[in-house]
């Protein structure tokens, strides 16, 4: 069931979304060759609990695994739901953060992929290809069309550099919830519900270098490419007016 959010939520929501957004411009320079992932992760549930938030991913999903983490990151091959720990950041790596922010009921999300130190030609030109397939998904989103249309911009975008776009993951509804009703894929598939004043979703495309397939790791969560090859990940929060989206969560590149 797709849930309508009505003014007042929307701005408990996009209050949210500021407060993340805020987060992420301190958190992204920290985010260097030589930190232990662990640290950034610590740094993020202070953050969040001084500013009066709570980690909207911590303790999520399932009752005997849930994700022991208050942000995600996913380095490389690793494209969504990387669980922080002892790993350090390598010059060239690119880093894919995902956060949310539960602030009094209201629920953030967004995500960002830093280039540490410089990285290859390459994967500098998937992750601004990525952000690319964000803004057009979300030039797409219009009250009255089809949900679907998101999907199409996002992988005529990526197809442009042959890139792979997960197919097994994709964007949601949120605000009330981390996880809600509808599914906002980033290939054209599945249902296509009208979009509607009152939605609010989260746009988030995951682009390969290679394959479109991914693979889940023994620890139930972190997700990575099938040919280990490079990926990124850009996500926004976006409410549907009549006339018109907000992008709720700020930009961050």
């Amino acid at each position: 069931m797709i849930r309508l959010k009505n003014e007042k939520q929307i701005n408990g929501i996009r209050t949210s979304c500021k407060l993340l957004s805020a987060m992420y411009r301190e958190l992204m320079p920290l985010v260097k060759p030589g930190v232990q992932t662990l640290d950034l992760d610590r740094w993020v549930r202070d953050w969040i609990k001084k500013a009066g938030g709570r980690p909207a991913f911590l303790g999520y999903g399932p009752r005997k695994n849930p994700y022991p983490a208050a942000i995600c990151i996913s380095i490389n091959n690793e494209v969504i739901h990387g669980i922080p720990g002892k790993r350090k950041i390598l010059e060239g790596d690119l880093v894919s953060l995902d956060c949310g922010i539960d602030l009094g009921g209201f629920i953030s999300d967004q995500a960002v992929t830093v280039e540490a130190g410089r990285v290859a030609p390459e994967l500098h030109a998937l992750n601004m290809a990525t952000r690319e397939c964000l803004y057009q998904g979300i030039a797409a989103v219009k009250a009255g069309d089809r949900l679907l249309q998101i999907a199409r911009a996002v992988s005529a975008r990526a197809k442009l550099g042959n890139y792979g776009v997960v197919h097994q993951f994709c964007g949601h509804g949120v605000g009330l919830e981390l996880h809600e009703d509808p599914q906002v894929p980033n290939y054209p598939h599945g249902p296509n519900p009208r979009m509607s004043r009152g939605m609010v979703i989260a746009i988030e495309p995951m682009v390969n270098l290679g394959t479109a397939d991914v693979e889940i790791l023994q620890d139930g969560w972190t997700v990575v490419t099938a040919d280990d090859r490079p990926s990124a990940h850009w996500e926004h929060t976006v409410a549907i007016f009549e006339d018109r989206a907000e992008i709720l969560t700020d930009p961050l590149e």
